[in-house]
């Protein structure tokens, strides 16, 4: 399979993570550092604007991967790191564009990405196409969206 050919598409692209994903090594962990930069500019939104991209950052996800997932011939391929962007931007929902949070918010999404608690690893297994792509991310960032919100009553 020829993912940089596949890169020509831009939904491919997209759910490739504009490249991010054709790591060699912990594609996964390119993704959501290429997700960085652009929750950056997320983070300036109010938060109602923010919850609507996600939203449709979310939607769009479940089309993207779902295609590539098939036109790849299998499903939730390693280069797939679309999902990896929007579970990372659940993660940083409200949280301060500050270095500390960042890191954190990051090391989070990724232990919980990568570890998989129940029910995240029922999911990732249970549920297919697109959405299932989608959703085992949604929930990890969501999982490390608690736990950061929590840091941030009782630190900041």
């Amino acid at each position: 399979m020829n993912l940089p050919a596949l890169c020509r598409n831009p939904i491919h692209l997209a759910s490739f993570g504009f490249g991010s994903g054709l790591s060699p090594k912990a594609p996964g962990t390119f993704g959501t550092l290429m997700a960085v930069p652009l929750w950056l500019g997320l983070s300036q939104l109010e938060l109602p604007f923010y919850i609507a991209v996600l939203a449709v950052t979310f939607l769009f996800g479940v089309f993207c991967c779902g295609y590539t997932a098939k036109a790849m011939g299998v499903h939730d391929h390693g280069s797939i790191v679309w999902d990896e962007f929007v579970g990372f931007w659940i993660t940083m929902i409200a949280v301060p564009a500050e270095p500390l949070w960042v890191i954190a918010g990051f090391a989070l999404f990724r232990l919980f990405d990568i570890a998989k608690p129940w029910p995240i690893k029922w999911l990732d297994k249970k549920v297919h196409g697109g959405f299932g792509i989608m959703i085992d991310d949604v929930l990890a960032g969501v999982f490390a969206a608690v736990i950061l919100q929590i840091a941030l009553f009782y630190i900041a």
